[in-house]
């Protein structure tokens, strides 16, 4: 069911910070429904009393704080800093390297403006070519690296996202609650962009547990659009809570398997729209899992397959950005996407993929989670062995190994396996190498 989608125009030299009447609602949740108008006060407020820099860390995870922050820096033209963790050492990190011009941050204690907002003038502007945000790579492949996006690439990207997601819910407003963080760059584009930028309303907070979403999911006054990650899915598929009648789910940061699309597709009666992106190119292009595999470019999106990878061209993209993903070009611009280089397995003369391996362990009877990385080389020219950690209560590291050996050769079966309660996913999912690394330092051999 691949579609052609038109692309947007060209963008002017100004554009406004937010779209809409300024009576229509930005924000709820809590027994309260904030409007544009309204919102746009409090910003003006804020910005009033923020200190004069040229950069300012967003750490709040409460989505109204936090578009408040955006905002506000916005107007006094700061730049966003999106940490990938709120962990202290990780944001002073980030302060340090752009203190030149001033450097601060902004978080749940930061103060909010008191009293009544009056109401808002005209819609205030920003530049287009104006740098709007930094934000950083997971680290899941590496350290993090910092990528600039500028309000007209926000702009253009929006427009994309628009055109590929509108059809799930026609002429109504979309209400969107996020289980992302906001620091997220798919986060940003789906809880703060969508909102500001393309109408949408969206929850106050960030619910994480299946009850609290079901809650905010009911405070929605329109279309519901659940915006989440295959992590938070599966926790709500396991959970049996009900939802209220949604206008669809969105889905990114790591594959979606087709049978936990279907299965949600099935439960909650509403169709599941992956998008793929990343950091440094935001969303490229989306599918329906549940029925399909091959991937839809948005607006004038266009890949180029390289040797080691994948390079981008959009219309959102200064120029042309390289991927480590591996794709395979299908007739009429769609793609199948084929893991990444560096997931590539060669032992023995044999080939292999994490991502194939990571999914069949997952596949296993009692594995609730996990994942298959292959570890540094113990001496220099020689071949890092495989590894697995996984959640599996009631099973032992033999027993995963076991159910391996039914669908993956033997050269590519886990030498050590680390068994845990919990992965340490991040707030998106995400798993960070080092981490994972760690934990696999002195996990015995199965």
């Amino acid at each position: 069911m691949s579609a052609v989608i038109q692309s947007p125009g060209p963008l002017p030299e100004c554009l406004p910070l937010a779209v809409g009447d300024p009576g229509r609602v930005l924000l709820f949740g809590g027994g309260r429904r904030l409007g544009l108008g309204e919102f746009l006060a409090e910003a003006r407020a804020l910005a009033a009393t923020l200190p004069e820099a040229r950069h300012v860390a967003h750490l709040a995870e409460d989505r109204h704080r936090f578009l408040l922050g955006f905002c506000a820096a916005a107007l006094r033209g700061q730049a966003a800093l999106l940490p990938p963790s709120g962990a202290p050492g990780a944001v002073a990190e980030i302060l340090r390297r752009h203190g030149d011009g001033g450097a601060y941050r902004l978080d749940a204690s930061s103060p909010l403006p008191s009293g009544a907002p009056g109401p808002a003038p005209d819609m205030p502007q920003v530049v287009a070519g104006a740098l709007a945000a930094i934000g950083y790579t997971s680290g899941s492949t590496g350290q993090p690296q910092a990528h600039a996006k500028t309000w007209a690439a926000f702009a253009a990207g929006t427009a994309q996202n628009l055109a590929a997601l509108r059809d799930l819910w026609g002429d109504a407003q979309p209400w969107i609650v996020a289980t992302v963080p906001p620091q997220h760059m798919y986060g940003m584009e789906m809880s703060v962009l969508l909102p500001l930028l393309g109408g949408a309303a969206v929850h106050a907070g960030r619910p994480l547990l299946p009850a609290d979403v079901a809650r905010a999911l009911e405070e929605a006054g329109g279309a519901r659009l659940l915006v989440t990650t295959p992590a938070h899915l599966r926790a709500l598929l396991q959970s049996g809570v009900a939802l209220p009648p949604l206008a669809g789910i969105v889905s990114a940061t790591a594959p979606l398997p087709r049978e936990l699309a279907a299965a949600a597709e099935a439960r909650f009666g509403a169709e599941v729209r992956e998008v793929f992106g990343s950091t440094e190119t935001c969303v490229i292009a989306r599918r329906r899992p549940a029925r399909e595999t091959a991937w839809t470019p948005l607006p004038g999106v266009r890949l180029a397959p390289q040797p080691g990878g994948t390079l981008v061209h959009a219309p959102h993209l200064p120029a042309p950005v390289a991927l480590a993903d591996l794709v395979e070009i299908e007739a009429g611009g769609c793609f199948q996407l084929r893991g990444r280089q560096a997931d590539l397995l060669e032992i023995g003369g044999k080939r292999a993929s994490l991502g194939d391996i990571t999914r069949r362990l997952l596949a296993g009877p009692g594995v609730e989670d996990g994942v298959i990385v292959q570890l540094e080389p113990e001496r220099a020219g020689g071949v890092g062995r495989i590894a697995a950690l996984a959640g599996a209560p009631g099973l032992a590291a033999a027993d995963i190994v076991a159910a391996l050996r039914a669908t993956v050769d033997p050269v590519f079966l886990p030498r050590r396996i680390r068994l845990l309660p919990r992965l340490p996913r991040n707030a998106t999912g995400k798993l960070r190498r080092d981490e994972l690394l760690a934990l696999l330092a002195d996990a015995p051999a199965p």
